[in-house]
Formats: C-alpha cells, sequence, structure tokens
C-alpha cells in the first residue's frame, strides 16, 4: 500500500508521497514513487503511482523511455500540447499494461496488478491541473468542488483535508497540512511509511519551486507530529462531559 496527494492551490500545487513498499512486516523495503520532467520555462510534469509496483514501474519506464528517445518524442511528456492530452496518453498506458500482465498471468491466476496515479502539472500559457488515473486508463480532473486527489490508503488521512483545506492557503501552510494528513495515515497504517517526498510547484514557474525529502531525522515533521498529537489530547479533554444521570444537561 502506498498513500499520495496532489492538491490545486491559487499558488499553484503542491504534491506528497510516500515511499514504502512490503510484502509483509518483515521485507520492508523504499521505492521512489513521484518522478518529475520539466522543461524550464515551458513546461512540468509530475506523476505519483499507487498499486501493484511492477504495473506502475513499467508505465514510468516507457514515459522515462520516451523523453529519451533521439528524434522521436511522439507521445511524450515533452511533446503533448496539453497536460489533458498527457493524462490521456498516461491512461492508456496504464491500462495497456494492466491488460497485459493480467493476460500474461492467465484467469486462474493470483497477481493483483491494479493501480491509480496522479497526474499534476503546468504548460506555458495554461493554467496548473491535476488529474486522478484510474486502472481503467480513465480520468478526473481536480475542480473545485474537488480540489484534492488522493491515491493508496487515503481514509485516515482524509478528514484532516476536508476540514482544513483552503484554496487560498500558503505552500507553507499546504505543506503543514499535508504532513498532518500523513502522520495521521503513518499512525494508522504500517503499509505508509517515512521518507516522504515532497514537491510544490509554484504557477508560472515551469520547474520543481521546492523539492524536499522528509525522513525519520527530520525536526519538522518530529514537531508536527507531536504537535498534532497534543492538540488532539487537548481538544478531547475540552469537549463536553457526557452524563449517564437523566435531567443533566446531556439528557
Amino acid at each position: 500500500m502506498t498513500y499520495c496527494v496532489g492538491m490545486v492551490l491559487d499558488k499553484g500545487l503542491v504534491l506528497m508521497s510516500d515511499t514504502r513498499t512490503n510484502s509483509g512486516v518483515d521485507n520492508i523495503s523504499v521505492f521512489r514513487k513521484m518522478m518529475s520532467w520539466s522543461v524550464p520555462g515551458e513546461r512540468i510534469v509530475t506523476v505519483m503511482t499507487a498499486g501493484n509496483l511492477a504495473t506502475t514501474q513499467a508505465v514510468i519506464s516507457q514515459l522515462e523511455e520516451r523523453t529519451k528517445a533521439p528524434g522521436d518524442r511522439r507521445n511524450s511528456v515533452f511533446e503533448a500540447p496539453t497536460m489533458f492530452q498527457i493524462a490521456t496518453e498516461i491512461g492508456r498506458l496504464l491500462h495497456e499494461t494492466i491488460a497485459e500482465r493480467q493476460a500474461v498471468n492467465g484467469a486462474a491466476g493470483k497477481g493483483r496488478f491494479t493501480a491509480s496515479m496522479i497526474v499534476a502539472g503546468q504548460m506555458k500559457g495554461m493554467e496548473p491541473r491535476l488529474f486522478l488515473i484510474y486502472p481503467e486508463g480513465n480520468f478526473i480532473e481536480a475542480s473545485w468542488d474537488t480540489p484534492f486527489f488522493q491515491i493508496g490508503e487515503t481514509k485516515y488521512g482524509r478528514p484532516i483535508l476536508i476540514r482544513a483545506y483552503d484554496r487560498s492557503m500558503s505552500f507553507e501552510d499546504a505543506v503543514k497540512l499535508l504532513l498532518v494528513s500523513f502522520d495521521s495515515t503513518l499512525k494508522a497504517n504500517l503499509s505508509v511509511g517515512l521518507p516522504l517526498d515532497l514537491m510544490v510547484i509554484e504557477r508560472d514557474a515551469f520547474v520543481a519551486t521546492h523539492e524536499r525529502r522528509i525522513t525519520h531525522e527530520d525536526t519538522y515533521y518530529q514537531a508536527v507530529s507531536l504537535g498534532w498529537g497534543e492538540a488532539l489530547k487537548n481538544a478531547f479533554t475540552e469537549l463536553p462531559d457526557y452524563s449517564f444521570y437523566a435531567g443533566d444537561k446531556n439528557g
């Protein structure tokens, strides 16, 4: 399992992903799930992945090969004219890759090749855009009603995003919000783990404005994790007391 979040702000895009892959509590490894390509001054495209690792890496490898093929960048992240077309092509690659692996595995196979992706970026003269791509290859785009996407283990970190997200918030506050969301997920599910990869893409920058790998030793993450835990305890103790006795203010 994994956890990735892509968020649209007035100022641009904020992306975060974990790096844990595992086949049990005694087989844990770290693998990057955020990949990015950019042409300074022209475009930046970032992809985050969740699901079967072999499947997602097969798609990423195909995208990587297309960006490096001399004289032929058809359908590459450097040549597509819009982010919508990039999302369409990545969706097609994901669907085809899953179908091929399932065909090889056979109807009686036990392997699970499902995967999903978040695609984010901006092209010169256009708005920053964010897409959620499903295993079937279809996708949806972030909007005013749905300004952020999650993939992987989403349920533990979602409540804080829904309550505290504000499209006009600063990049710094957005990073703090994502760290709380990830900390809640890490505390609840061992299949999501540090380090975390962070990327901030400012509107019209066309390069990563800020990149960082957040590890166990990161003092800011430690402060956020400790502070959020204490804040929850304090908020709980300040809630009105419940009483079993009839006729009181709770009865």
